[in-house]
């Protein structure tokens, strides 16, 4: 009985991912987010891509999960490669099949959490490392014209480690659901909704 009520509270989680993807497709549309300029664009940018968000939470998560080092690893990671994607964006260098990379960074994140996280923590800074590039190189890239690279860089900064955050908050909260249930539930709805994703009409 406690192993059918602890699947059970744990499974709708599994939901959550799956949301997102639901909302209107306008919001997985990353240019034209509106007229903010600045740090304000910056900051808006990746919270109006249900992909963006997405992957950046599943960073915290992998990151609380794991523990120990990866708290400020991973996150570490993921935020000074993206830095480098977004610099290669706004120099206009060309790197291929970025959205596809950045649905892909979704699916990868969600079989590490459904497959264990006993990878070395060096291993896992990698490949969000990796995956950020491709993040940040959607940033720099779709850039205003008219907008500051050092304000705006700051703003998706900014977001992104707040996206880290609430990731780093929901992998706490599942140890009080038990962790070995909510961990894979959260990984199978976060690689269905990066599958969903690259499904996606271009």
């Amino acid at each position: 009985m406690k192993r059918l009520l602890s699947f059970r509270s744990a499974a709708p989680l599994a939901l959550l991912p799956a949301a997102l993807i639901l909302l209107p497709q306008a919001a997985l549309a990353h240019p034209g987010h509106g007229p903010a300029t600045g740090a304000e664009a910056g900051f808006l940018h990746p919270l109006l891509g249900a992909d963006h968000v997405l992957a950046m939470v599943a960073v915290g998560l992998l990151a609380s999960l794991r523990g120990g080092r990866a708290l400020w690893a991973l996150p570490l990671s993921f935020l000074a490669l993206m830095g480098v994607g977004a610099g290669l964006g706004m120099a206009g260098v060309a790197l291929p099949h970025v959205e596809v990379g950045i649905a892909l960074s979704i699916v990868a994140f969600g079989l590490a959490a459904i497959v264990g996280l006993r990878a070395p923590v060096a291993l896992l800074a990698a490949l969000v490392g990796v995956f950020a590039v491709f993040h940040g190189f959607a940033h720099g890239a779709e850039m205003p014209e008219t907008t500051s690279g050092l304000s705006f860089g700051l703003g998706f900064l900014a977001a992104t480690a707040l996206l880290h955050a609430a990731g780093i908050g929901l992998g706490l909260a599942t140890t009080r659901i038990g962790a070995t249930r909510a961990a894979p539930a959260l990984g199978a709805g976060l690689a269905a909704a990066g599958l969903a994703l690259l499904a996606l009409p271009a």
